[in-house]
C-alpha cells in the first residue's frame, strides 16, 4: 500500500473507531407487523432506550423534583393515569386526561387535539417546558435541572447513547422519545387469536363481541380501525392518512354545538367550526386498563362508554351539529353489551403491563 493511501486509511479507521456507532435496534414485533417510522435524526438504539427509561422514571427531571414522566404515565394503567385529568408537578390540575403510551411509535399525530404535533421530539417539549399548564416546570430552571444529569449516575448512559458523557436537553428529549417508541404492545389474547392463529385465545363471548365491534350496527371500527385500533397511525406501509379527530357528542353548551370554553378541542388549533369538540380517537389496545375515558376523563368505565355511544352522545350532546356521523346510536341487548366488553378486555396485553424492561430501572 502506498504511504499516502496508508495514511488516509489510518485516518478513516480512526474516525470510524472514535465515532459513536448506533447499533441496529431490534423491534420486538410479531411476524408480519410493519416497523414504525422513526426520524432519521434520532434512530433507535438500545443505549438511547436505556437512558430514556431511566430519565422517564426520574423526578429530577421536574424543577421541584416532585414528579417524573411516569407520574402521569404509569405502566400498570397502560402508561396512563387512573384520574380524570393529569396533575402537574406543582399540583396544578390539567384540563385533559393522560393519554396511554401504547404503540405511540405508530401515531401519526400526538396529544388529544393538535394535528401539528407529529413527532415525539416535538411533543416532549410541552411537558418539559410548558407553562400553561405546568407539568414538569423546567422553564426558567433549565440550568439547575440539567446539572442534575451531569454526574456519575448518568455519564455512562449518555456516553453509551451518544458517544460522550455530555448531558443536554436535546439528548434528553431524544432518549425519552426512544424509550416511549419502544413501548409496543402486540401480545393480547386478541393478537394471539387474530395473528397467531390460536383459536382458543378468545372466549366465545369475546368472539361475538369482536363481530359486533367490526359490524355496521355499532361502527366502532371506523374510528378505531387497523392493527393499532386507531385512525391516527403511520408506518412504513401506511399509504392513507385518515382524519383522526372526532366529535363524540359529549357536550352542546349553546344548542349550536359549542363545547365548554375550557376545552374546545381541535377548534382551538384550526378555528374552523366543523372542528368544534373534535378530539383524537386513541388506540383501544389495553383500553380496559386506561380508565377513565374521553379527553376530560368524564366517563368512568368501559360500560359507560358503550352506553354513551349507544345513546348517540350524552344528554344535549346527542344533538350536537358537529357530532361525527358514526355516533348515531344503536340498540343492543345486555348480552351483546357483555360480549363487546369481553372483546375490549381481550385487547389487554398483560405482558406489556408487567414487562420489567418497561419498569423503573
Amino acid at each position: 500500500m502506498r504511504p499516502a493511501a496508508a495514511l488516509i486509511f489510518t485516518w478513516l479507521w480512526v474516525l470510524v473507531a472514535c465515532s459513536p456507532v448506533e447499533p441496529t435496534y431490534q423491534w420486538k414485533l410479531p411476524p408480519g407487523f410493519p416497523e414504525p417510522d422513526v426520524p432519521a435524526d434520532n434512530p433507535m438504539s438500545d443505549a438511547k432506550v436505556a437512558l430514556g427509561r431511566k430519565l422517564f422514571y426520574d423526578p429530577n427531571l421536574s424543577a421541584n423534583q416532585g414528579q417524573a414522566c411516569a407520574s402521569c404515565h404509569q405502566q400498570a394503567f397502560a402508561f396512563a393515569q387512573p384520574t380524570a385529568v393529569a396533575v402537574g408537578s406543582t399540583g396544578e390540575l390539567h384540563r385533559r386526561n393522560s393519554l396511554a403510551l401504547v404503540n405511540v411509535a405508530y401515531n401519526a399525530t400526538l396529544t388529544w387535539a393538535n394535528p401539528k404535533l407529529t413527532k415525539l421530539e416535538q411533543q416532549l417539549l410541552i411537558p418539559l417546558f410548558g407553562e400553561h399548564p405546568i407539568e414538569l416546570g423546567i422553564n426558567s430552571h433549565d440550568t439547575e435541572v440539567l446539572a442534575r444529569f451531569s454526574g456519575d449516575d448518568y455519564a455512562p448512559l449518555f456516553k453509551a447513547a451518544f458517544g460522550d458523557a455530555e448531558a443536554s436537553f436535546e439528548r434528553i428529549v431524544m432518549a425519552l422519545a426512544s424509550f416511549v417508541r419502544s413501548l409496543v404492545s402486540f401480545d393480547s389474547p386478541f393478537d394471539r387469536y387474530a395473528y397467531q392463529m390460536q383459536d382458543d385465545a378468545l372466549s366465545e363471548s369475546a368472539k361475538r363481541g369482536m363481530a359486533l365491534f367490526f359490524s355496521e350496527q355499532l361502527e366502532c371500527h371506523h374510528c378505531h380501525g387497523g392493527f393499532n385500533f386507531s385512525q391516527s397511525s403511520r408506518h412504513a406501509e401506511q399509504t392513507l392518512m385518515l382524519r383522526p379527530f372526532h366529535n363524540t357528542g359529549l357536550y352542546d353548551e349553546d344548542d349550536r354545538g359549542a363545547y365548554p370554553k375550557s376545552d374546545q378541542g381541535l377548534y382551538e388549533v384550526t378555528g374552523q367550526l366543523r372542528d368544534m369538540g373534535n378530539f383524537r380517537a386513541p388506540t383501544l389496545r389495553n383500553v380496559a386498563r386506561s380508565a377513565p375515558y374521553m379527553h376530560d376523563g368524564s366517563v368512568k368505565t368501559l360500560s359507560e362508554v358503550i352506553e354513551l355511544y349507544a345513546a348517540g352522545g350524552r344528554s344535549q350532546g346527542q344533538d350536537n351539529p358537529h357530532k361525527s356521523v358514526f355516533i348515531k346510536g344503536f340498540v343492543m341487548s345486555e348480552e351483546q353489551k357483555q360480549d363487546l366488553l369481553a372483546f375490549l378486555h381481550s385487547l389487554t396485553d398483560d405482558n406489556f403491563l408487567t414487562n420489567p424492561q418497561h419498569a423503573q430501572p
